[in-house]
């Protein structure tokens, strides 16, 4: 009796035991096969990863992860192919991506008669009173300039005309600067008598007359006019709507191989409507975003709006945005001394050093990082300035890592100062070659050697740069913001003082692990590492040894954002 007993008990514990998982260690999904850049200094390449949920497991040998394969790991099998953390935009703008979708692109046009012709075009298919919204122009890369012009930007009189019934606001590549016609002025009642804001300028011509031209805080007045018409929308189009601009945000970062992105500038309502689209499970890259408001909006909310890693380390909040000068090629960018092309003027302090000041005090009190737009070389110096001063008060607040972002004109005796006060430069690669054309042009061949874009000179005294395309300013292409970073070539194949280009490891760190430092996520991001998120991007060639003329022959073929593979190349 007690032998049956035993044996009934034996064949209910095999079934038991067959019954449990026979390993909960077993990875997800396995990468092998691969020339892997881990961005880790301590095992810089591994052959294969493996992955278990968002995280990464091990790294190592083909050998070592294919013993982890179990019955239901998935694998990629790189045949050779290249794969490194993913890409880490380090300043562009979400929502402005997303919308720049649905604008009309002008970047590729030629001069300013192929823009009236595409304006003309879409006002032909547009209802009465209708917005006609684009984006991407800029005088600079014009051929011919127009004939009529002041200080190189055309008069709106030929876009008006060919625009009579609808308002037409359309935004300069900078972001600073927007080109209106005559019935979007006259709905901003812009006349011979309205003033320039502080921090922006109406064009005028000799009889004081609008151009069209707004630039830096003057934009407003045609934006708030854009404005009035989109809440005219119901709820419903305006959910729509904003759901399809995240989207295709989205669809770009995933393309690119960007698998988190900080938001260089969003509102307190983005920033709820940020968190509802984490809630709904619709934003799959990781979002950090720095706060844009005014000091006493600043002052009333901020104290509920520092996010850390919310929805499973999609969404961070703890910088504030705020600019002290303009761009460079609208010639906003606040100079020492005067613009080589236009005499007597020094650009724009768009916000008065007083207010940055108190911006500075709302930051470092409420344990959030100061992200300061900065273009022109008094720009620079003075945020700089007023940083050692705020640190000097502040000493027993640490591990601050505030931020310039652009820092792209630097005098040679701030250039040191960036290491020392722990400033991280926020530059964009792409801007060196994009802007290169106007620079000279803008503050001369010798100013521009020694302050523009030095990001060699930088390096080299111990600043930290992190790395991002400003899109949409510019592309968002992770792989030509790399080879401008790596060669500052141009078009036509000549290089921008290419004496200041990094190397290809620093590049890929200004992208990756530089990136994760400035937005306070290196503990979770920015290198291949066990324990840390599997953020992956896989590419068709070895951006660490491929030659200089084949870089931007480079495609992503997948990104991989907590262990999910969510862009594939032959099937998106």
């Amino acid at each position: 009796m007690n032998k049956q007993i035993f044996s009934f008990l034996g064949i209910i514990l095999i079934i038991l035991t067959a019954c449990e998982p026979k390993d909960n260690n077993t990875p997800d999904l396995v990468i092998i096969n691969g020339s892997i850049a881990t961005m880790d200094e301590n095992i810089p390449k591994v052959e294969a990863i493996a992955i278990k949920a968002d995280t990464i497991q091990n790294l190592g040998t083909n050998k070592s992860i294919k013993e982890m394969i179990g019955e239901n790991t998935k694998v990629i099998d790189l045949k050779g192919k290249f794969a490194m953390p993913g890409f880490i935009e380090s300043h562009a703008h979400f929502l402005s991506l997303g919308k720049s979708k649905m604008e009309l692109d002008l970047s590729k046009a030629a001069n300013w008669d192929e823009i009236i012709a595409l304006i003309a075009e879409a006002a032909g298919k547009a209802q009465l009173g209708e917005w006609i919204v684009g984006r991407g122009w800029h005088q600079e890369k014009w051929d011919p300039v127009p004939e009529e012009n002041v200080e190189g930007y055309p008069l709106h009189t030929v876009l008006s005309s060919a625009t009579p019934y609808n308002p037409v606001i359309l935004k300069h590549a900078s972001g600073h600067a927007l080109f209106a016609n005559q019935y979007a002025m006259k709905l901003a009642k812009i006349d011979t008598s309205t003033e320039n804001p502080s921090g922006g300028i109406i064009l005028r011509d000799s009889l004081k007359n609008a151009v069209g031209v707004f630039e830096e805080e003057a934009m407003a007045l045609i934006d708030n006019e854009y404005n009035k018409y989109l809440e005219l929308r119901s709820p419903e189009e305006i959910n729509s709507k904003n759901k399809k601009i995240v989207q295709l945000a989205v669809e770009e970062c995933l393309k690119n191989g960007i698998t988190s992105f900080t938001d260089a500038g969003a509102s307190f309502d983005e920033i709820d409507f940020f968190k509802e689209i984490v809630d709904s499970g619709n934003l799959p890259i990781r979002l950090n975003v720095m706060i844009y408001e005014n000091n006493k909006i600043l002052k009333e909310k901020i104290k509920n709006y520092k996010i850390i890693n919310y929805g499973n380390n999609h969404l961070s909040v703890r910088a504030i945005k705020s600019f002290v000068d303009g761009a460079l090629g609208s010639r906003g960018a606040w100079l020492f001394e005067d613009y080589y092309d236009l005499q007597n003027y020094q650009g724009l302090n768009v916000t008065p050093l007083n207010i940055l000041k108190e911006t500075a005090n709302i930051a470092i009190e409420n344990g959030f990082q100061m992200c300061t737009h900065a273009i022109g070389d008094r720009g620079n110096n003075e945020m700089l300035n007023l940083y050692e001063i705020v640190f000097l008060q502040n000493k027993d607040k640490k591990d601050l890592r505030w931020r310039i972002e652009h820092a792209q004109l630097i005098n040679r005796t701030d250039i040191p100062r960036f290491a020392k006060l722990g400033v991280i430069a926020a530059m964009q690669g792409i801007h060196a070659t994009s802007d290169a054309p106007f620079v000279s042009k803008r503050i001369g061949r010798e100013r521009a050697k020694r302050t523009a874009y030095v990001w060699r000179k930088l390096i080299d005294s111990g600043a930290i740069i992190c790395n991002g395309t400003d899109a949409p300013v510019e592309n968002i292409n992770t792989i030509e913001n790399y080879f401008a970073s790596v060669t500052r070539q141009l078009s036509d194949s000549s290089a921008f003082f290419p004496e200041e280009k990094m190397t290809r490891m620093e590049a890929l760190k200004s992208y990756t692990t530089n990136g994760a430092f400035a937005s306070f996520q290196d503990e979770k991001l920015g290198s291949l590492e066990i324990g840390k998120l599997a953020d992956i991007v896989i590419l068709t060639n070895d951006l660490t040894t491929i030659p200089d003329e084949n870089i931007l022959k480079t495609k992503v073929e997948t990104t991989i954002v907590g262990g999910k593979v969510l862009f594939t190349k032959n099937k998106n």
